[in-house]
């Protein structure tokens, strides 16, 4: 992807019908980091530190990958599950509702035109990351969505065949 990404009236509607989601209790389980300019080199030096601690056995081209991976597009946006305990809403449903949250910025960064990809990458998954980006504890990263402007096609690959994931259940 390339510049530019989202202006910032466009993510604000993004982000809008965004969480526009199934939401039980209306606990709203799910917050937002944004990532743009200087800011995306930045946290790169922060991935590429934290990597060479998991990994010092790779090279300067792993680490250059590495610190590059928020150098993908203009605009990155990290969904974060903030989902808690709950008397009658289990962590299970707030973190469906933060996947969703992820799905619907995807359907309207593409119905504007916008190119967008969701990933979860190693950053998601690391403790130390985490820290670093400011999540609180028993918050999760829903994943990281890279918007920008698409230089290419998007190339459709292979998909299971629905009939295929479908059990009818009938009374016996």
């Amino acid at each position: 992807m390339a510049g530019p990404g989202p202006t910032a009236e466009q993510l604000a509607e993004i982000l809008r019908i965004g969480v526009r989601v199934p939401d039980h209790g209306k606990l709203a389980p799910w917050r937002f980091i944004l990532w743009e300019g200087d800011a995306r080199a930045a946290f790169g030096d922060v991935m590429k530190a934290r990597w060479k601690v998991l990994h010092p056995e790779h090279g300067e081209q792993t680490l250059g990958f590495v610190h590059g991976l928020f150098l993908r597009a203009p605009t990155v946006l990290g969904v974060v599950s903030a989902a808690q305990e709950h008397p009658k809403i289990p962590v299970w449903e707030q973190q469906l509702s933060a996947a969703a949250v992820c799905m619907n910025i995807l359907y309207a960064a593409t119905a504007m035109g916008i190119g967008c990809q969701w990933n979860t990458d190693w950053v998601v998954y690391d403790a130390e990351i985490a820290a670093a980006m400011g999540l609180k504890p028993g918050e999760k990263l829903a994943g990281l969505i890279y918007f920008g402007t698409p230089t290419a096609p998007l190339e459709e690959r292979p998909r299971p065949d629905p009939a295929a994931l479908l059990t009818r259940w009938q009374a016996s």
